[in-house]
């Protein structure tokens, strides 16, 4: 049954798992023969890190970072802060992030900044959804799967107040 603020399917399972196996392919190509930290921000991104990284037929470690809204957030809006840091050392390493959505690129840039300080080999970027429309600063992205419609999505990962991330597909949601 269809919930309330459901709208249309954006992408089908099949077309997410279709551009996945691609992405994979593209990125096993580009790290062959090197030391890969898979690193992915949680929550959201968590079944498209999965599904990922079971396309890729190298070595790799993975591990995670968790923002949230720093304390003092009533006096900065948008404050982050991190609620989880990484466990593996990415110094000299090469760095994948994987991300669910881009949006303004705030988060992100402060995410780089923070991975950066480490010193890995290389940092790129791995995005399930761009979206350009709502970019405030330039981002360079290497693998994206699909750019976004400038709407509200829930499925895959992507949730409204910690629901709908289990769909298997992503669809248009109006929270209301």
């Amino acid at each position: 049954m269809k919930k309330p603020g459901m709208g249309k399917i954006i992408y089908t399972q099949e077309q997410i798992q279709e551009r996945i196996a691609e992405v994979g392919q593209q990125i096993t190509q580009d790290y062959q023969g090197k030391d890969l930290v898979v690193v992915s921000v949680l929550k959201g991104s968590l079944y498209f890190l999965a599904d990922l990284t079971r396309q890729l037929t190298i070595p790799l470690k993975i591990d995670f970072l968790s923002i949230g809204v720093s304390s003092e957030a009533s006096s900065k809006p948008g404050a982050v802060r991190f609620t989880k840091d990484l466990d593996i050392s990415l110094t000299g390493r090469h760095v994948l992030l994987v991300e669910d959505v881009i949006g303004t690129g705030l988060t992100l840039g402060y995410i780089c900044q923070h991975l950066e300080s480490s010193q890995p080999a290389s940092l790129k970027i791995c995005t399930l959804l761009d979206n350009p429309a709502e970019r405030l600063i330039t981002i360079n992205i290497h693998y994206r799967c699909f750019v976004m419609p400038d709407v509200f999505l829930v499925g895959y990962g992507l949730d409204y107040k910690e629901e709908y991330r289990n769909l298997p597909y992503i669809a248009e949601f109006r929270p209301g």
